[in-house]
């Protein structure tokens, strides 16, 4: 209960901080330029082009201190030893080429791109599609989009309990154990096999990202003329030749944003992986990596922050196209 009356303090706080901020300084404003006297026009024009400015400055300031700064500050890392000192030029790039545990990091990185945004797409496509035509969608919305409201950390406990192991003797109180049992089969410690271990934590990152495609294409589907749909039910066209030849050659351009915005997403996962394996059995990625290079054990400020750089350089491209799409959108 303590946390709770702290948490909603410091919301009440923030909210009464950010209030004050702006009728605070939009006061000031109107005393230092104000809108009336001999030169009322003047101080309105330079009191309107100041006042956009007290709404953004904080973003813009928040944003250097927490993006822009950071981005130099890695990069600079990353050309230095694990001290952060001694300049060693581009040594760190060349060890991440010559180790084992970056290359199988980067691979399971691209196999995460391969999956998740695939999945994740298609099934919020397939719920859009789904939804929009039974009486109780909304309802079927709202508990497909409910797993976007529970932390990554959350969500990888919740999972947990489902792909949970006991080992031989002992009752499985996993989900998916107990099914397999429940049907004669033999449980499996889920997430140590090789390879499909990968795939079991991607489908939990699926499980959270189905909501918000679904949500994003369900409006991007609604928005079809209806007398585009009309004319191919009086040309005689199947509802599955509507949905594939008419409605999604319409929706292209959202599907593409979806499935990039879910790749970015994707490029910086590591709350899953940390929680579930914490990159052991070969699940490692390139966030996890970079997290225990710099932070656990390795300890090295330049090797982890050479992975950020990395990181960052895979998400940049992507991140351009999206914004460059979303645009031509609009």
């Amino acid at each position: 209960m303590g946390q709770i009356l702290s948490a909603l303090g410091v919301v009440i706080l923030g909210v009464a901080a950010c209030a004050g901020y702006f009728w605070g300084s939009n006061v000031i404003l109107d005393r230092i330029y104000p809108p009336r006297g001999p030169n009322a026009g003047a101080n309105i024009m330079r009191a309107n082009t100041i006042r956009p400015w007290l709404f953004v400055g904080p973003a813009l300031f928040a944003l250097t201190i927490y993006l822009i700064y950071p981005v130099f500050a890695s990069v600079w890392l990353s050309l230095h030893d694990r001290s952060g000192e001694t300049f060693v030029g581009t040594s760190n790039y060349t060890w991440m080429l010559n180790d084992p545990e970056f290359r199988q990091s980067f691979r399971n990185n691209m196999l995460w791109l391969l999956i998740v945004p695939a999945g994740a797409t298609f099934f919020g496509l397939l719920a859009a599609a789904v939804t929009d035509r039974i009486w109780w969608g909304n309802i079927a919305k709202s508990l497909i989009f409910l797993p976007m409201a529970i932390s990554f950390i959350g969500a990888s406990v919740i999972w947990k309990f489902i792909y949970d192991y006991r080992g031989e003797g002992q009752p499985e109180i996993g989900l998916l154990n107990a099914i397999v049992v429940g049907l004669g089969g033999e449980p499996h410690a889920w997430i140590t096999m090789p390879f499909w271990n990968n795939v079991f934590l991607m489908v939990i990152l699926i499980w959270i990202q189905t909501g918000f495609a679904m949500v994003i294409l369900s409006a991007a589907l609604r928005g079809i003329p209806e007398e585009t749909i009309e004319a191919a039910v009086l040309d005689g066209a199947s509802p599955l030749q509507i949905f594939f030849k008419i409605k999604v050659p319409q929706i292209w351009g959202t599907i593409a944003v979806v499935w990039t915005t879910i790749t970015i997403l994707v490029l910086k996962v590591f709350d899953i992986v940390l929680a579930m394996t914490n990159g052991q059995w070969n699940t490692q990625v390139l966030a996890n990596l970079m997290f225990n290079w710099m932070f656990r054990g390795g300890g090295d400020f330049g090797r982890g922050a050479a992975i950020a750089v990395i990181i960052m350089v895979l998400v940049i491209p992507i991140m351009i196209w999206n914004i460059r799409n979303a645009s031509k959108e609009q």
